[in-house]
């Protein structure tokens, strides 16, 4: 009976596991909402960047609570060093939100996307370490045709200028705080499940937020409509960052890393149809250059096991 029931899980973690990919990549979708909704934020709803982002999260945890049920309980479970790891991860993701949606206002949709998404290669060498493996094959090539796509997306769609050298910054510094957030989902997966995992989080980012958009002296209480916001915790929230923690359960550090540069590619072309932010050739052939890769990392074996030190 036993030797049945881990077959059974097994067999259940490998139906779902079908799906990690395609959640991979409409977390990305749906999280490229996200400039855009602090842009109607600010010209709609009448709040800052940071408040859009404290908002988003506010509203967010109240549905994540009832769709977490009683796997909430889980999170106190965990422990002092669990509830310490996941207190770490929503600090590190309201950084990242406060860096992020203050960087949207002041540079391109391009930039921002490709500069906050930074993790798309500090997550998988940080799967390298731990996994003290290196990609070969089609999963290294993958890697170094993603990064001949960002270099022809930074050439062209970053347009580096001093005019978007702040939100530039700022960009980098939400890549690099939402990089230690993913390597704290990484670390809690296997004992909580996505939507609590998310929710614990979601919660501990609530009142850092809060402190930036006082600090920033953000418009927070809306003047207008509340849409853009609702819209925003929904999209960007629970179903983007929900499917991405899923993702992250079943997918290696790589894969998930490169999937997250489909939002500089979706976003240049927002920027180019609704913001007249003008896409040439090496636009399009980056954005190719990235899906081929996520194609190759995708179908590849998993790479062998090679010391690195």
């Amino acid at each position: 009976m036993p030797p049945q029931i881990r077959s059974d899980g097994a067999s259940a973690g490998q139906r779902w596991a079908r799906f990690a990919l395609p959640a991979a990549i409409l977390s990305n979708i749906c999280l490229c909402c996200g400039p855009l909704l602090v842009r109607l934020a600010g010209s709609e709803s009448g709040v800052g960047p940071a408040a859009s982002g404290l908002w988003r999260l506010a509203l967010a945890a109240p549905l994540l609570a009832l769709m977490g049920g009683r796997g909430t309980r889980e999170v106190v479970a965990l422990g002092r060093h669990g509830l310490l790891l996941l207190t770490t991860g929503g600090l590190f993701f309201a950084a990242d939100l406060a860096c992020w949606h203050v960087a949207i206002l002041h540079t391109r949709l391009g930039n921002a996307a490709l500069f906050g998404n930074m993790a798309a290669f500090t997550f998988p060498i940080y799967g390298f370490l731990v996994a003290r493996s290196l990609p070969r094959g089609g999963q290294a090539v993958g890697f170094v045709l993603a990064m001949v796509g960002t270099g022809l997306l930074l050439g062209r769609s970053a347009e580096l200028s001093p005019r978007n050298l702040i939100g530039d910054l700022l960009a980098i510094g939400a890549g690099l705080f939402y990089t230690v957030y993913l390597i704290v989902i990484d670390r809690v997966r296997g004992r909580l499940g996505p939507v609590p995992m998310l929710f614990a989080m979601t919660v501990s980012g609530i009142l850092p937020m809060l402190a930036f958009a006082l600090f920033m002296g953000d418009p927070i209480w809306p003047t207008g409509p509340w849409w853009p916001l609702v819209v925003m915790a929904l999209t960007s929230q629970v179903i983007g960052q929900g499917l991405l923690a899923f993702a992250v359960g079943h997918l290696p550090p790589l894969v998930v890393g490169l999937s997250l540069l489909l939002q500089p590619v979706i976003l240049a072309a927002v920027g180019g149809l609704f913001y007249g932010e003008r896409l040439a050739l090496p636009d399009y052939l980056g954005g190719l250059a990235l899906c081929v890769a996520l194609i190759l990392v995708r179908r590849a074996p998993p790479p062998e096991e090679r010391a690195l030190a």
